[in-house]
């Protein structure tokens, strides 16, 4: 046993040589994003209207405009950094972790705190996290392909250097670390170990065409304007600050940064649900999952195993009944443990030892004076594993093994009547919803160990059934999930009687196929009987990735869930893969898009609930910005062809980019799933975010609510410009805010019902601001208004909102 550091040697050394990563991922500061936020177009439009008042010499206007800069680009730092900081978050999460010896102690460390002179505790699927001396190890394996390119692992011996980086790819091992970060070979060498990054997501690149064909129109119809103006009315610096004005209405800059911060503050509310979001485009991809493919044990069972019967020369033992092990079962029992780990970590094995606690402490069958001399590890072509433990009696070996009973049958040879025998014992705790291990034993003389475990002549000591109890959680989440059109299918190595009794009594289907069954049946079968499947039992980890490919090429949207080395292939093929991190490998970890942190499905359910709510919640910001800058463009553009004083100049736009950030930002990214939102099939996953219906759907109720302005401009203009403005302005404010109430629903009832209480704060703000600028002098003078009476505000209140619910109302009619 080794001790390892104490807690303060290695605070000490932490401290001596810093952590061990190479140089942490940059992370913009405040002054980073305002320099980025400077280089917005809209921002440039704002500070290039400001000089132009300042040539004018209209100093109100301009140091007006230079405060709802300041504003505009207060909101939006704002928004940005609680972005990076939810990014940094995650990154901190997603750090790879590490077992390591302190103070006598096994415990779990991230990878970056590991120091030099740490015991590291390593096993299949480890990724290495620092330069280490091998110990002692066991049939260990590492892929140092990162570092030399060779793809065929490298087979290690006590006293043999590992590298941090590499992969553990068989056995196990203990090393002693020797460097860390940049003084370990990878760090030398500079290569960076890949952490979560705010990647550019399919949806971004969409947003990003068509903030760019607007940017465009936008262009177009500015050199149009200021032409236009200039020659009409001859005056070319107001012709360029109509064309500003028309620029800053049409532009939608909001989109990119609310995407942004959609995706990365939705991937850390999907954290608070228990899953891990490495990948940024798996948060755009749950929301529109078809199928789930998940793992029996320890997904939808607790993963806590008890022994609940046994069988032994066709002798059944109940636990639920039995309070006693009878002489005849002790051997079954004592092979079980052999065939376990001395210090297991697996339920399963950790069940066999409880179970010789419990009844065998005062007999012949506990063995803590021998030691494991060589294993044979797990593998697709035999799902059966064996120790060889070194006896009392000298030269004399003991050989336990376990594994599924085909495997251990074909270990020992059975055939023709006793093999049916025993299989319909198999059957019949299958059928109990038991987990059912076989195991046999062997004798071995001499030191040279055969290369296969069929080369022992195996006896078959019985079988074990395994009680694992179902997640309380399951059978809700399995309803919801076919509630939401969402198939979830099991894949299991289990056997699929033992499956199939799970998947009953969680409210699954029960059609199976199995994994030899699949290996035998021709492709063109295969896909068209894969889409009806509910179980794929005693299936191997290679054959998921066959099983992926093809609900893929059916058209599904597919989750694919895994823990070992072997799953990385489908975790990677799948469109959201999804990791174990309690009992997954590094390599799972790494290969998946999102980590399951507790293990349980009911968690992946949530996270897919919170994906749709996402995508909704984004297609409302989205429809209601498009929507709302229609008016907006309208209002800008009108007048000048029509010969009229303009409506809008750059502060009237900035004032109205108050309120289009904070309800895009705040207020539609904090809204509650409708209650539907799990009662409707997934979307497609490459469907556009705004379709061609949701963008007719916008621009009609934005061109209802420019009619309906334009209309009541056009009609007070013979009282005055300044009046006509304040009327038209008015109206716009308000239908603004009904658009924002019109667009959180389906139905205006239940939008006015769902809590939001950053809703009302922008509102109230909106409204307040919209009654400070009509009645205080000064804001009049800068924004062009004259007073209004109660009658013509709510004139405007009446038309506004009429105009920008009516579209609302005859949709929930249809």
């Amino acid at each position: 046993m080794y001790e390892g550091l104490t807690q303060e040697e290695a605070r000490a050394t932490l401290e001596r040589d810093g952590y061990n990563e190479l140089a942490p991922p940059e992370r913009r500061d405040l002054w980073k994003i305002a320099l980025e936020v400077m280089k917005e177009p809209m921002f440039l439009l704002l500070v290039a209207s400001g000089f132009i008042y300042f040539f004018l010499g209209d100093m109100g206007e301009a140091l007006a405009l230079l405060f709802f800069v300041f504003v505009v680009m207060g909101i939006t730092v704002y928004q940005e950094n609680r972005t990076e900081r939810a990014l940094c978050a995650l990154r901190d999460l997603t750090s790879p972790r590490a077992n390591v010896v302190r103070e006598g102690k096994d415990c779990r460390i991230a990878g970056r705190e590991v120091v030099v002179g740490d015991i590291l505790l390593l096993a299949k699927g480890d990724r290495i996290p620092a330069d280490a001396v091998l110990l002692e190890c066991n049939d260990f394996f590492a892929d140092e392909s990162l570092l030399t390119g060779e793809s065929a692992p490298v087979r290690k011996f006590p006293s043999f250097p590992i590298h941090a980086g590499t992969m553990v790819t068989q056995g196990k091992g203990v090393a002693r670390v020797n460097a860390t970060g940049a003084a370990s070979g990878i760090g030398r060498i500079g290569l960076a170990i890949q952490s979560v990054e705010p990647l550019k997501t399919p949806l971004q690149q969409e947003v990003a065409r068509f903030v760019k064909n607007l940017t465009f129109v936008s262009a177009l119809l500015f050199v149009i304007l200021v032409v236009s103006y200039g020659i009409l009315h001859a005056d070319w610096l107001n012709g360029l600050l109509a064309g500003i004005t028309m620029a800053m209405a049409i532009l939608p800059e909001e989109f990119p940064v609310v995407l942004t911060v959609f995706l990365a503050l939705g991937a850390w509310r999907i954290a608070k649900s228990q899953v891990l979001t490495r990948r940024l485009p798996a948060v755009e991809t749950l929301g529109a999952a078809s199928v789930l493919c998940v793992d029996k044990t320890g997904t939808l069972t607790e993963n806590r195993m008890s022994v609940a019967s046994l069988c032994s020369d066709g002798r059944f033992l109940d636990f639920s009944e039995a309070g006693a092990l009878p002489e005849e079962f002790h051997s079954l029992v004592e092979y079980g443990i052999l065939a376990s780990e001395v210090d297991p970590f697996d339920p399963m094995e950790k069940a066999f030892h409880d179970l010789g606690e419990r009844f065998l402490l005062e007999t012949e069958h506990l063995h803590q004076d021998w030691e494991i001399v060589h294993e044979y590890s797990l593998s697709p072509e035999l799902l059966a594993m064996s120790h060889v433990w070194k006896s009392s009696k000298r030269g004399i070996h003991a050989v336990a093994a376990k594994g599924s009973p085909e495997a251990i049958f074909s270990l020992c040879h059975l055939e023709g009547e006793e093999l049916r025998e025993w299989n319909d014992r198999v059957g019949k705790m299958a059928q109990q919803g038991l987990r059912v291990l076989g195991i046999a034993s062997a004798i071995h003389a001499g030191e040279e160990w055969p290369a296969i475990q069929h080369d022992f002549e195996f006896r078959l000591e019985g079988l074990a059934g395994l009680f694992d109890p179902v997640r309380a959680g399951v059978p809700d989440a399995v309803r919801q999930c076919r509630e939401a059109g969402i198939r979830v299918v099991m894949v299991t190595g289990d056997s699929p009687l033992t499956a199939g009794a799970i998947a009953k009594r969680i409210g699954m289907g029960s059609e199976t196929l199995t994994g030899p069954e699949l290996d035998a049946m021709e492709e063109a079968e295969f896909e068209k009987r894969v889409g009806r499947i509910d179980i794929f039992a005693r299936v191997v980890p290679l054959q998921k990735l066959k099983i992926v490919d093809a609900l893929i090429r059916q058209g599904e949207t597919v989750a694919m869930t895994g823990d070992g080395v072997n799953d990385a292939p489908a975790l990677k093929a799948a469109h959201i893969g999804v990791a174990m991190g309690r009992r997954g490998t590094d390599v799972a970890r790494e290969a998946a898009s999102l980590v399951l942190l507790d293990d349980d499905f009911s968690s992946i359910v949530r996270a897919v609930k919170l994906g749709r709510r996402i995508h909704a919640n984004l297609g409302k910001a989205f429809s209601f910005s498009f929507s709302v800058h229609v008016p907006i463009a309208g209002l800008s553009l009108i007048p000048v062809f029509m010969n009229w004083p303009l409506i809008f100049q750059p502060v009237h736009i900035a004032f109205l980019q108050l309120i289009i950030d904070p309800v895009c930002y705040l207020v539609f990214e904090a809204e509650e799933a409708d209650a539907s939102v799990m009662k409707a099939p997934p979307g497609k996953r490459d469907a556009p975010l705004l379709g061609a219906s949701a963008m007719i759907g916008s621009f009609l109720q934005g061109g209802i609510v420019l009619l309906s302005v334009i209309l009541l401009y056009a009609g007070n203009l013979p009282e005055g410009a300044e009046h006509a403005r304040a009327m038209a302005f008015s109206a716009l404010v308000f239908a603004n805010l009904a658009t924002i109430l019109a667009g959180r629903s389906d139905s205006m009832l239940a939008g006015l019902r769902k809590p939001n209480p950053l809703l009302w704060w922008v509102m109230g703000g909106a409204f307040s601001g919209l009654l400070g600028v009509i009645h205080f002098p000064f804001f009049q003078r800068l924004f062009g208004f004259s007073s209004l009476d109660p009658a013509d505000l709510l004139l405007s209140f009446a038309i506004g909102t009429l105009s920008a619910i009516s579209y609302a109302l005859l949709r929930n009619a249809r």
